[in-house]
């Protein structure tokens, strides 16, 4: 089954909801335009059922299919958020929030859901029922996670959830996926290293926390060179360095260190959280200064279930004619938290010769919306097949 005919009928369509939405981009759970877009569409497609407010801005859609006999329940997330980025595009949809923008594609995936929704309301070609799951706040607010404390899977009996994110460098329209681990754990830690400030011309009259803080970024990337398994993949990157004074003549009284941990694999995450306090703390010690060392677990690693990955794959080869075996990501996502508490898997679409996510000149692939939006209708179609 290719591309289906019908997605490429809706495409103009879908495509002036996409760009709508890059216009209007919103942050985090800020999500109010976008949300009461999505459940006025949902709503006019003739859902069975729509919530708004779900993990605080999430909106929920309910399409049941022409037979209930199966009494399978399939969730299809698609996010919803924006990205604090100063657009460079040029185009004449782009944002219109200063400071805010669709850098990641989220308007690609929610307008491709959308259009899946819809056809899933006219055809109905399926039995079982079919959830599609518009999520907030993916981009580092944990919007996956709040929405499963607000009982998503429980209260629509979802069984089984599917996730898609474009992809730049992966051919347009064709996929990528792989089991097990698939997107990486990320977490953050900022550290306080308080000395004592003076003069800098006086500096055996001090207690220095710069060069304290100095030798501990140095010291903090033994973890990945000399602590971990050098086949495992951890990343440990500090990315602020900031001092309680700015003056050319002055040791500060205090340095703070803030950064990101990237893991694959809970021995790993423990690893460097471990080690990071003891480092951070010895190396302090060592230098007369002390050590404050805050570590937060955030996204944990996104885990692919094999099952729902061959199954997957398999729905993207009859869409496409290929899927191929997807990279290791170290980047995190929050569809992490629905793998947790349901089986399922996440793919991902080519965007093409574009920029990367995350860049203020990246924009999503409209020619890549027929082939997301066949993707996941046939997710609902082959795994809850009508008689």
């Amino acid at each position: 089954m290719p591309v289906k005919n019908r997605f490429a009928e809706l495409q103009t369509e879908i495509t002036a909801w996409r760009r709508d939405l890059h216009e209007h981009p919103e942050i985090l759970f800020d999500t109010h335009r976008t949300a009461g877009l999505v459940a006025e569409r949902l709503r006019a497609f003739g859902c069975d059922e729509v919530v708004e407010g779900i993990g605080r801005t999430g909106v929920v859609g309910v399409i049941k299919g022409r037979a209930q006999g199966s009494g399978r329940v399939i969730g299809l997330r698609a996010d919803m958020d924006a990205l604090p980025i100063l657009e460079e595009t040029g185009l004449d949809y782009a944002s219109k929030t200063p400071g805010a923008m669709h850098a990641c594609g989220h308007d690609g995936h929610t307008a491709m859901l959308l259009g899946a929704a819809k056809y899933l309301a006219e055809t109905r070609n399926f039995d079982g029922t079919a959830v599609v799951i518009f999520q907030p706040a993916e981009e580092g607010g944990g919007g996956g996670r709040e929405m499963c404390e607000d009982g998503l899977m429980a209260r629509w009996g979802i069984q089984e959830v599917y996730g898609m994110h474009n992809w730049p460098g992966v051919p347009l329209g064709q996929f990528a996926i792989r089991p097990g681990p698939f997107f990486a754990a990320t977490d953050v830690f900022e550290v306080k290293i308080t000395g004592r400030g003076g003069h800098a011309a006086k500096p055996h009259e001090t207690v220095d926390p710069t060069v304290a803080a100095a030798q501990i970024v140095t010291a903090l990337q033994t973890i990945a060179s000399r602590n971990a398994d050098p086949v495992s993949q951890i990343v440990v990157s500090v990315t602020s360095f900031e001092t309680s004074s700015k003056a050319f003549n002055v040791i500060p009284q205090s340095v703070t260190l803030r950064g990101t941990v990237r893991t694959l694999s809970p021995e790993n995450r423990d690893l460097a959280e471990t080690r990071i306090a003891e480092i951070c703390t010895g190396m302090a010690t060592a230098l007369r200064t002390e050590a404050e060392v805050e570590y937060t677990r955030n996204y944990p690693v996104m885990v692919n279930h094999d099952e729902q990955t061959d199954f997957a794959a398999e729905v993207a080869r009859a869409v496409s004619g290929d899927c191929a075996e997807a990279p290791l990501v170290m980047g995190g996502e929050d569809f992490a938290f629905m793998l947790e508490e349901r089986p399922g898997a996440y793919i991902l679409v080519g965007n093409g010769d574009t920029a990367p996510v995350h860049h203020p000149a990246y924009n999503f692939n409209d020619e890549a919306i027929p082939a997301g939006c066949s993707w996941w209708a046939e997710i609902v179609e082959r795994r809850m097949p009508a008689a």
